[in-house]
């Protein structure tokens, strides 16, 4: 008999989810699932389990929760919801409070309440049946991750304060009062905007995190309470959805939705109106070279997920331009992700169809660092980067507007010069050049973008007020 453990990495959202369980006893919990379920189900059978709980820790803000999901897709499982901080849900559950306790054959769960990041959350204690007092691992949720710990900021200014003190109690009482070899398993790794500056380590002990991590270097409340207040990453503009529609359930789909493929003609004639948009997920090169006007340029990587959440209306159907066909699956999986099911369509033969059709192209330049060092003073450079990022150098001259807000703020930006977009490796720089092309400025990316500037070994100008950085 065996304990079997599993973590599920979802890049892009950068969000850990477990499954657990035990050979001998045949059952296993999931938490946390994501909503593309299958992926839980392929692994129990792998190992012949059967998934008959699925815990969530709380209310997810940054993805859809995929709960309802997979107890429709299995039938064996129930759901368990926190009802801790007053929490309530519209859909089918079994409500837990702090005590809680589940058993896998010779492990058991034990959930405790941990407020803070959010009033209702859980983490759940893992301890071999035989040493009930003696835990050997913490599921932490979004209360604490590696160097980093939870944000309390996302259930609005009026309960930022008292959050921010009960995540204090969580991490001062309740995780420093474990011992330090139990190994923490958090909801997040490096990336997720649900803390701050969060490890590249997808687990780590309590022992470490007490040395090192540096929310848990703050005894002293108000200290606590001023440094993890100022210490968020921008809140994704979906964020306050995504809760609503997790308290609520999202829907059940059954299945993984398939969009219609649409000859160039049929594709043409559904784009020809101004409520839809057009997203293209193909890399920045290949769309640079020729799109379709107007299309927003989200590559179909792993980060597509948290850019579309930033920049897609959820009630705009989207049509697909893609790599390949066989793609689509993949992209609406990452578009599931952060709740969007509006894909309305993908356009068969992709680009290539589209131009041996003869419809329109429209196309973005590149330029390299070597060619936008040659030209700066010819150029509007425009720095899409984070604040963070921002505050720790940037190409001399250039201006910045953090990538989701250019949709809102394109008309600061002087339509005089020709405008060179870049991030960090030119991702988001395309992102950010297929909103200007659209609004008509004569744009270029800059493919590799700070990487490649920094690279070549070019000078960069530091950031010396709080002032420049918008």
């Amino acid at each position: 008999m065996s304990l079997i453990l599993e973590t599920i990495q979802t890049e892009g959202i950068a969000q850990l989810s477990y499954l657990i369980g035990d050979d001998g006893s045949g059952t296993a919990a999931v938490i946390d699932p994501r909503p593309d379920v299958e992926v839980y189900v392929e692994i129990a059978r792998k190992w012949g389990l059967a998934i008959t709980h699925i815990l969530e820790t709380h209310i997810h803000a940054d993805f859809l929760s995929g709960s309802r999901e997979l107890a429709d897709r299995v039938k064996t499982a129930r759901i368990y919801v926190s009802v801790e901080g007053g929490a309530t849900y519209a859909f089918e559950h079994e409500p837990i409070e702090d005590g809680a306790r589940f058993e896998f054959g010779q492990m058991t769960l034990t959930a405790r309440h941990t407020p803070g990041h959010t009033p209702e959350h859980m983490s759940y204690v893992a301890c071999e049946k035989k040493r009930p007092r003696t835990p050997w691992g913490v599921f932490t949720g979004d209360s604490l991750f590696v160097n980093s710990a939870g944000r309390p900021d996302l259930m609005g200014h009026d309960q930022v304060e008292s959050l921010a003190e009960q995540l204090h109690d969580t991490l001062y009482s309740f995780f420093l009062g474990l011992e330090d070899d139990v190994i923490i398993y958090p909801g997040h790794g490096q990336g997720s905007p649900c803390g701050a500056e969060i490890g590249d380590r997808l687990t780590s002990t309590i022992g470490y995190e007490r040395r090192f991590n540096p929310f848990l270097q703050l005894p002293d409340r108000t200290a606590f309470k001023d440094y993890v207040m100022s210490t968020p990453p921008p809140e994704p503009t979906y964020y306050k959805r995504m809760k609503r529609i997790n308290a609520a359930g999202p829907e059940v789909l059954g299945r993984l939705p398939v969009p219609r493929g649409l000859p160039p003609a049929a594709f043409r004639a559904s784009i020809g109106t101004d409520d839809v948009v057009v997203v293209d997920t193909r890399s920045m090169l290949a769309f640079g070279g020729g799109h379709i006007a107007g299309a927003l340029n989200i590559a179909g990587s792993p980060e597509l997920s948290i850019w579309a959440g930033w920049l897609l209306e959820p009630g705009t159907p989207a049509f697909l331009v893609l790599d390949r066909d066989e793609d689509a699956p993949a992209v609406v999986s990452l578009l599931l992700r952060i709740g969007f099911t509006n894909v309305a369509g993908y356009l068969l033969g992709g680009m290539a169809a589209w131009a041996k059709a003869g419809f329109e192209l429209a196309a973005i330049d590149q330029m390299d660092v070597h060619e936008l060092k040659a030209h700066a003073d010819d150029v509007a450079i425009i720095d899409v980067r984070s604040s963070d990022e921002w505050k720790q150098g940037r190409i001399p001259g250039a201006a910045h507007v953090f990538l989701p807000e250019v949709q809102t703020r394109w008309a600061e930006i002087d339509k005089q010069k020709p405008v060179a977009v870049y991030c960090n490796s030119g991702y988001r720089a395309s992102v950010a050049s297929s909103i200007l092309k659209a609004e008509g400025f004569d744009v270029r990316n800059v493919p590799g973008s700070w990487a490649a500037w920094v690279g070549a070994g070019f000078p960069v100008e530091p950031v010396t007020t709080e002032a420049e950085v918008r």
